[in-house]
């Protein structure tokens, strides 16, 4: 039995099948959601604008969820609020549904002086510093402690990324990176420990994608990230001071110009 076999009988076992998981999540049937799915924390998809044919609204809520038709072909795109449990809710329901391939899109905190805001940085791993990890077991909660461990996105669709990161950021003479996450579920009291979190190896920090990969390893959905830099701490420019106008124009130009060619290109809608 798979560890998402066991999450299932555990929500059978009190009267719910993988298609009322769906129905109260998505508020659809499972499938009105796509094979590909774009996650955004916050963003949403008129991001896409300049791609897409039509925005079809499947529910809002306490997340938001569309389908996109982009060249005749469509995606799901899903936003799900800020943090690691509700992401990792989204994508524990998408694995009741047709979704098999998730890029998920977001910010990301610089703790590296190479990383300047509006880069893009594709995770090669993630550091759980969360607690929706813990969950994610066939053990108790309170035995299955994930703090420092890493969880990696798909290697075929991380590999794609890259190129394709490699190739749009030339083009548009953006900088790029290839990070190493730390992910955290607090903002204030993370300046606290940066200097831990920094001496595990880790460039750049943001609250979801830890839980992100692992829930989709279990779900057996490929799946990776691509983020855009939203501050640097280490060059006094935190998300609560000391950034300036231009850079935060700067950021919203590449995240509209080339985030977005990167991701579909990833996914080949483009």
């Amino acid at each position: 039995m798979t560890l998402f076999d066991h999450i299932l009988n555990g929500n059978k076992k009190y009267g719910t099948c993988p298609e009322d998981i769906v129905r109260a999540f998505y508020n659809c049937e499972p499938e009105v959601i796509q094979s590909d799915v774009i996650l955004a924390p916050a963003w949403k998809p008129d991001l896409f604008d300049a791609y897409t044919d039509n925005i079809e609204p499947i529910f809002t809520g306490f997340h938001n969820d569309w389908n996109l038709s982009i060249n005749g072909k469509k995606l799901t795109y899903i936003q799900t609020g800020i943090g690691a449990p509700v992401l990792m809710e989204a994508v524990l329901a998408l694995g009741c549904t047709p979704c098999k391939r998730i890029i998920f899109i977001g910010s990301v905190g610089g703790l590296s002086p190479n990383f300047n805001i509006g880069d893009i940085v594709i995770p090669e791993y993630s550091v759980s510093g969360d607690g929706a990890c813990r969950y994610l077991t066939d053990r108790k909660p309170g035995e299955n402690d994930c703090f420092g461990k890493k969880y990696y996105p798909d290697k075929e669709l991380f590999d794609n990324a890259v190129s394709k990161t490699k190739n749009i950021s030339k083009a548009n003479n953006v900088n790029w990176h290839i990070g190493k996450n730390f992910s955290i579920d607090t903002i204030i009291a993370q300046f606290a420990h940066l200097d831990e979190i920094i001496a595990m190896g880790c460039d750049c920090i943001e609250m979801e994608s830890a839980a992100f990969f692992k829930a989709s390893e279990i779900c057996g959905i490929k799946a990776c990230a691509i983020y855009s830099v939203s501050d640097n701490t280490l060059q006094k420019k935190s998300l609560l001071s000391g950034r300036t106008e231009n850079e935060i124009e700067y950021r919203k130009t590449v995240r509209k110009n080339v985030l977005t060619k990167i991701v579909l290109e990833s996914l080949e809608l483009i």
